[in-house]
């Protein structure tokens, strides 16, 4: 994607990134994409998450396939999908998913598993602006993930490699509430919590398909924390820190 065609998509996607930034994506180089960035960053600084109401409180439910575990030893992302959440409310009017260009060779299991083949990769969009376009699309909202240490070390890697800058968005799993539900409870796979909170599987091993199961499950623990009394996420850290 041109840097031109990226502007204009960021026009089409939002209203509040300012027309100064928009100026600096339109120009060529990576100190405009910087530029972007740190500006969110200072947003973030600025916004009290820990105090919003949960029933307020605007996250980015976020899911990464990728052809491994370990992006340091050469895993890539394939795909970025995501889905934004108010409250419990999933505004799954307002998605984001994109495939990210690679010249990749993929193993049977990867293809099989994700239904993700060389030749969408070949013609997908460049990774740094697939970033580019996700951060544009949640702004300073919180991350949320199933098993967020892997989303996190690739987002980390990819922030660094494309932007050379550091990924400072809050990443929250989804362990977080369900601790809080069940303090004793061990790690579970997507589907284990799926099925424990009848929720149907359905397009799984899809990033964005992902995304919107996790965040059925987000709202599923976000109204059991609220009915047990919890009305912010500075109380629910309190509690987790006592556990």
């Amino acid at each position: 994607m041109r840097m031109n065609d990226l502007a204009q998509y960021f026009r089409q996607i939002s209203g509040k990134v300012s027309s100064s930034i928009y100026a600096g994506i339109q120009g060529q180089g990576n100190l405009q994409q910087r530029s972007f960035i740190r500006q969110l960053q200072k947003e973030m600084k600025e916004k009290n998450n820990l105090d919003t109401p949960l029933n307020k409180l605007e996250v980015v439910i976020f899911d990464l396939e990728t052809t491994g575990f370990y992006p340091e030893k050469g895993d890539r992302v394939l795909s970025i999908g995501a889905v934004k959440m108010i409250g419990q409310h999933i505004e799954e009017n307002d998605t984001f998913y994109s495939l990210v260009k690679s010249d990749l060779r993929l193993s049977e299991e990867i293809i099989n598993l994700t239904n993700i083949h060389e030749s969408h990769l070949r013609e997908a969009p460049e990774a740094r602006d697939v970033l580019i376009q996700l951060f544009n699309y949640a702004q300073s909202r919180i991350f949320v993930a199933h098993h967020s240490k892997h989303e996190k070390s690739f987002m980390q890697k990819m922030t660094w490699d494309l932007l050379k800058t550091r990924f400072e968005h809050r990443i929250i799993d989804t362990s977080f509430l369900i601790r809080l539900s069940d303090p004793a409870t061990k790690s579970l796979s997507l589907e284990e919590v799926c099925n424990n909170c009848g929720i149907t599987i359905k397009d799984r091993h899809h990033a964005l398909g992902d995304a919107i199961m996790t965040a059925q499950i987000w709202a599923s623990y976000l109204n059991k924390a609220q009915k047990s009394g919890y009305s912010n996420l500075r109380e629910v850290y309190e509690q987790l820190s006592k556990l």
